[in-house]
């Protein structure tokens, strides 16, 4: 029997409809749906396990999101052919679902969560990430877990001054704002994109175009799980023991302590050693019997008074961890060409995080492919994060790149692409990689800083140089106070409300990555801390002024020279040779490389050498192999083959002439050999180019003196 289903229905603008179907797919798990849109359908499943593993006091969310690539008709590539771990894409995709889920799941809940979403079917001018959300809380919300949801995510892209949602892929290139935000019925809840240097007004506007949209969404999803008998009653759980008594008492003990301790301007690890101090001393009053037993409910309730103590503190006094203003931003200090034997390099400093940032220019060759089900091609300009365990003075074992080091390289490199020059500009693909030596507080924003920096240091000519800030929020929904952090620390981070990165130039943001962890922030505290982060923004660029201002004129003498070369798409063949037997013997007679592209109807050749007579050596190689013989012309040839009647001379690489007899000289020659040899270098001058066999013939006579007539 065929279960058909439930489903719902909605309008997306211009009269495209979003279905989300339950009940037909993966009905084992506790909650599963598939999105609709055009021939783009995602799956998503949710499961949860019934009870927390032991000693569990966080939330154990997982979310993956896999693209399928039978879902476009397509085979994947590398040796096995399968699907196997996630690409990068796959990867930011599952965090900006997760990141708009992981708030909206009870505190006291610790159960562990595995979302999964497919792309099942994909239409290639359909972007699905904008989807995965919308599937994901579906999920959720068709399922007995708990979850204070629904949201949905829509992407907001602005081609030609209008704003648009959800919009093809072949527009999205058009666009100057292209975000992706996520909301609930009543709040924002994530924002993360790129844009072409808009102003703070703009951004606020297709955030509130974005909420609008998401609200129908969630609408939607809403009207769905009242026609699903498991969504109406939410499982019931029990996963934390509490004591009240032993919270109070801590509280009493500790509160006023760490409050005091807070208002000194100390280091972090000061900090910790002395809240760490606090806490052994509360322990040691305790019965023996009871140190051990109890201490995980003291771990647990030392963090939230630590947390309630430092938000007062911001809130009533204005006090931050380290005493400094609100909007103040730590001491920068920046040097660049620190390393010799880079392209570029430079440190960028703010506080206690520091990014050591490189650039290496290589060739075509060095380009990224990128082959995902739907996205595919080649990208010139590749970013590379890393947070080593040494930079927050931790133990941490290397297994591969984190999914977060590829979030924040993945925002950097967002921060920086456009300010890059076009490739008919820079014929280098740009590799940066941003090793962060130390931290506390915002590593990605330093990367974009010392990006900045090492890409002038390299010589590439960027539009503007880029900076960026990390805004917290602390509020109190009670009171109605709250203070906008500007440079956040990565305790402010952690205990606050809001994170809010913000890149750009002096005339407009570039990029931004928005996560809030409260209910009811309004538009107008959003505004003004989008005014404080332009203010923090302009100071930290002026600070890297101090440091360089323009991009070097010219590059290091160690970054190999590349020069460009067009020529007519039928003479590419010619260029590279039988085999590649002409551009091998180029490349081994002037150890340079030589890279030819077909685009359209002409060939694109970069020339790459460290030595600027080799590429001039080959720039004339490739004239003579693509020149076109003009009648009237002076040629250098070489004599090929003699025969009776004359000499085979090769002009041009390829292209031989007939030097007749008559026309080796003005005196009557009875015997070629007797004037020339094979692999003579003789001048001569092309007379005619038959117009029906493309013969050309040659003359040498013209070029010596005629001699007088008796």
């Amino acid at each position: 029997m065929t279960n058909i289903g439930i489903s719902k229905s909605f309008e997306l603008e211009e009269g495209r409809t979003i279905t989300i179907e339950t009940g037909k797919l993966a009905k084992q798990s506790d909650g599963s749906v598939v999105v609709k849109m055009g021939e783009t359908m995602l799956l998503a499943t949710v499961v949860s396990n019934k009870e927390p593993r032991e000693h569990v006091n966080f939330l154990p969310l997982s979310v993956d999101y896999q693209e399928k690539y039978a879902a476009t008709g397509r085979f994947p590539g590398g040796f096995f052919k399968r699907e196997a771990r996630p690409s990068e894409y796959e990867i930011l995709i599952a965090r900006l679902v997760d990141r708009a889920l992981r708030p909206l799941f009870p505190d006291d809940y610790h159960s562990e969560i595995q979302v999964q979403i497919s792309l099942i079917s994909g239409d290639k001018n359909t972007m699905p990430d904008a989807l995965a959300a919308l599937a994901a809380s579906s999920a959720l919300s068709v399922s007995d877990i708990p979850f204070k949801g629904p949201i949905s995510e829509v992407r907001i892209a602005r081609i030609d001054g209008i704003l648009s949602i959800n919009p093809a892929i072949s527009e999205i290139d058009k666009a100057d704002i292209d975000i992706i935000v996520a909301a609930s019925m009543d709040n924002i809840l994530m924002v993360e994109g790129e844009m072409k240097e808009i102003s703070e007004d703009d951004m606020l506007e297709a955030l509130k175009f974005a909420h609008k949209a998401i609200k129908i969404q969630c609408k939607a999803q809403l009207e769905l799980a009242e026609m699903v008998d498991k969504a109406k009653i939410k499982r019931e759980y029990c996963h934390e023991t509490n004591d009240p008594e032993l919270k109070e008492s801590l509280k009493a003990a500790t509160y006023d302590k760490i409050y005091n301790i807070s208002k000194k301007a100390t280091s972090k690890q000061e900090k910790k050693e002395a809240f760490e101090t606090i806490k052994q001393e509360f322990i040691e009053t305790l019965p023996e019997e009871e140190q051990e037993e109890k201490e995980a409910l003291i771990n647990r309730y030392f963090h939230d008074i630590e947390k309630e103590a430092v938000r007062n503190l911001v809130l009533n006094e204005k006090i931050r961890l380290d005493g400094r203003n609100l909007d103040e931003i730590r001491p920068i200090w920046s040097e660049i060409d620190y390393l010799p034997a880079a392209h570029g390099s430079a440190i960028f400093t703010r506080g206690e995080t520091q990014s050591l940032s490189t650039v290496t220019l290589g060739t075509k060759l060095d380009k990224q492919t990128i082959d995902g089900a739907i996205i595919e091609g080649k990208s010139t300009f590749i970013l590379h994060y890393n947070f080593p365990g040494f930079s927050t003075g931790e133990v941490k074992p290397n297994r591969g790149t984190s999914r977060r080091e590829i979030g924040h390289g993945n925002l950097a490199l967002r921060a920086l692409k456009y300010m890059i020059p076009s490739d008919e500009e820079n014929p280098y693909t740009i590799r940066i990689v941003s090793d962060i030596l130390e931290s506390n507080g915002s590593s990605s924003m330093a990367t974009v800083c010392a990006g900045t920096l090492a890409l002038m240091d390299a010589g590439i000519q960027i539009k503007k140089p880029v900076s960026g800030i990390a805004m917290g929020l602390i509020s109190d929904e009670k009171t109605g106070k709250y203070a906008i952090l500007s440079d956040i620390l990565g305790d402010e981070d952690h205990l606050g409300d809001m994170d809010f990165k913000v890149t750009g130039t002096k005339d407009g943001i570039t990029a931004c990555q928005m996560d809030i962890k409260i209910d009811g922030l309004s538009y107008d505290i959003l505004k003004e801390a989008l005014e404080q982060a332009k203010q923090g923004r302009l100071h930290i660029l002026n600070e890297m002024a101090k440091t360089i201002t323009e991009p070097r004129e010219d590059y290091k003498p160690c970054v190999p020279r590349i020069v460009k070369m067009t020529i007519p798409k039928e003479f590419i063949g010619a260029v590279i040779g039988p085999g590649g037997k002409v551009i091998q013997e180029m490349q081994n007679e002037t150890n340079s490389t030589i890279v030819i592209e077909e685009v359209g109807e002409w060939g694109i050749i970069d020339i790459v050498s460290n030595n600027k007579e080799s590429i001039e050596i080959v720039k004339e190689k490739i004239k003579n192999i693509t020149a076109v013989p003009q009648v009237g012309e002076i040629y250098k040839g070489k004599v090929k083959n003699l025969t009776t009647f004359g000499a085979f001379v090769e002009i041009l690489p390829g292209q031989d002439g007939l030097l007749h007899i008559s026309e080796i000289d003005w005196k009557r020659i009875n015997d070629v050999e007797s004037v020339l040899k094979v692999g003579d270098e003789i001048e001569v001058k092309l007379i005619d180019i038959d117009n029906r066999t493309g013969k050309l013939k040659l003359s040498r006579k013209v070029l010596l003196p005629r001699p007088p007539k008796h």
